[in-house]
């Protein structure tokens, strides 16, 4: 069984998490609700990626590959956004 860790920001001697979170810059978004991620390609900012497959069934590389540069790559950008916010992003992509 692990031991419970005192918090850096009690450590560090803030009154809040809040508090340390705006000091070290720390952006902490909690959602109420469904959240959906939107991975989009970071050479291009196209939302076409596809997962590598490895030769061997089920043994992936781990790797995303964009359809639209072809760019490959672990470091993808990935957005949470809301289910209102995922929504609206569907409709645009429509037109």
């Amino acid at each position: 069984m692990s031991k419970l860790k005192t918090p850096d920001w009690v450590l560090e001697g803030y009154k809040s998490e809040d508090e340390y979170n705006k000091a070290k810059g720390i952006k902490k978004k909690m959602s109420a609700g469904k959240t959906f991620k939107i991975r989009k390609c970071p050479k291009c900012g196209s939302d076409e990626i596809s997962v590598v497959l490895g030769f061997d069934e089920g043994k992936g590389k781990g790797e995303w590959e964009c359809r639209k540069c072809k760019w490959v790559g672990k470091n993808l950008n990935e957005e949470d956004v809301s289910e209102e916010e995922f929504m609206k992003y569907l409709e645009e992509k429509e037109k």
